[in-house]
């Protein structure tokens, strides 16, 4: 895993549980490890692991092996995986997300909190590509809906339009659970409660996800790679790229969520997702102020006008039927009022 695995290996060491190394597992993306299109609460994991192992894994970006050589690919450098996928599963919808997994974690039930501690994210691949349709439909390029982008993996750059180069933060797009028993398979596009495509940016390593669980085993999907995206994400994707990575899975089970969470180095982030913005921003903002009362002595009211006041809400996702709404909560607000409890549960024992 090139630069990626030192960073990972570095960050086991701070995952260990009850002071012993996690046991590492291997998921490779191929036709029998990934759903396509789809969260399922039918479908059988096809890894089996504990509460506090660690997971490599490599996902498939979300273009068919024809597509990429219509942007100017060359055959040989279409992955072999990729080509077996599109070749050999035919269960597949109603999204088009090649997602890796599920991985089923024993001892998560309903009710629970699966933590997944994104440990390192690297590349597969040095190229990706942008395709055009999301949210102005008509200021996209009529003759080139898609562009094959070649990626700086050494540097973490790549240059997206002709003279800008952007430094590049891969990360996951979809990450999820399997919805509850009731949903039935839901499609790979839009996020919810079971988080999936919520294509938030700030899911890079070093950062951790928090996801209420739906049914046993949790069933955790992840894909859609990005090396680099906007908030927002406009034109309906990033550039769009497969990815490898190191997560790290702990069940937690004295403390329940009603929607994802994720915490960063610096942030707290609540998330909101809706087809109407409006009420996504609702409950990002509801969110926010139960979090910020479970950790501090502040009502609700004085926890609304800090929101206003001190936290940023940013556009998630604008494209994927769900828009999503995350607030990022700074810890350093927290720390200031000498507070930052966490509850009983989330991060000491399973």
């Amino acid at each position: 895993m090139n630069k990626a695995l030192s960073l990972s290996l570095a960050l086991i060491t701070l995952g260990c549980v009850d002071g012993e190394l996690p046991t590492t597992h291997e998921l490779v993306a191929g036709p029998t490890t990934v759903a396509f299109g789809y969260y399922d609460p039918t479908k059988p994991g096809v890894l089996r692991i504990q509460s506090g192992d660690v997971v490599e894994v490599t996902t498939m970006l979300t273009s068919s092996p024809t597509r990429l050589q219509q942007m100017g690919l060359p055959a040989a450098e279409v992955q072999p995986e990729l080509s077996a996928i599109y070749d050999e599963v035919t269960d597949r919808g109603p999204g088009g997300h090649i997602l890796t997994g599920p991985i089923h974690v024993d001892g998560a039930r309903p009710g629970d909190v699966l933590e997944v501690r994104i440990l390192s994210v690297g590349y597969s691949i040095d190229y990706g590509y942008n395709g055009c349709s999301g949210f102005v439909r008509d200021l996209c390029d009529a003759d080139r809906r898609s562009r094959l982008i070649r990626i700086d993996t050494e540097n973490d750059q790549a240059e997206i339009a002709p003279g800008i180069v952007v430094p590049l933060e891969p990360f996951f797009g979809s990450m999820g659970v399997a919805p509850p028993p009731d949903s039935g398979r839901v499609s790979s596009v839009p996020p919810g409660r079971h988080a999936g495509n919520m294509d938030l940016k700030e899911l890079v390593a070093g950062t951790t996800l928090y996801i209420p669980v739906w049914v046993e085993g949790a069933l955790f999907e992840v894909g859609d790679g990005h090396a680099a995206q906007g908030d927002g994400e406009v034109n309906q994707t990033g550039l769009e790229t497969s990815l490898e990575g190191s997560l790290q899975f702990l069940v937690h089970r004295d403390w329940t969520l009603d929607w994802p969470r994720a915490e960063t180095p610096t942030h707290h982030i609540l998330m909101g997702f809706d087809p109407d913005l409006e009420r996504a921003t609702e409950i990002a903002i509801r969110e926010t102020v139960e979090f910020l009362m479970e950790r501090t002595d502040l009502s609700s009211g004085e926890a609304y006008s800090v929101i206003s006041m001190a936290v940023d809400l940013r556009i998630t996702e604008l494209v994927d039927q769900n828009v999503g709404v995350h607030a990022m909560v700074p810890k350093e607000l927290l720390q200031a009022v000498g507070m930052g409890r966490e509850p009983s549960g989330l991060l000491n024992g399973n």
